[in-house]
């Protein structure tokens, strides 16, 4: 498995949505939820902190080009 640090935004949504298709299906491994539930909330959470940082850098970034 590769370590969160690594995976990329898109890659992340993906497992996500894999994660998603998984509990929306038919046979659905009650004993396996939890586990699932717990990967896709470190997920959300690394997508959240991807966003806020980029949205940081792109503040940042604007902020350097200075008023027009």
């Amino acid at each position: 498995m590769t370590n969160d640090n690594e995976l990329t935004y898109g890659e992340a949504v993906t497992e996500l949505e894999a994660i998603l298709a998984g509990l929306e299906g038919d046979d659905l491994d009650v004993d396996a939820l939890a586990a699932r539930v717990g990967r896709a909330a470190e997920l959300i959470k690394l997508c959240r902190d991807r966003i806020a940082a980029t949205r940081l850098e792109v503040e940042r970034v604007v902020i350097d080009l200075g008023p027009e």
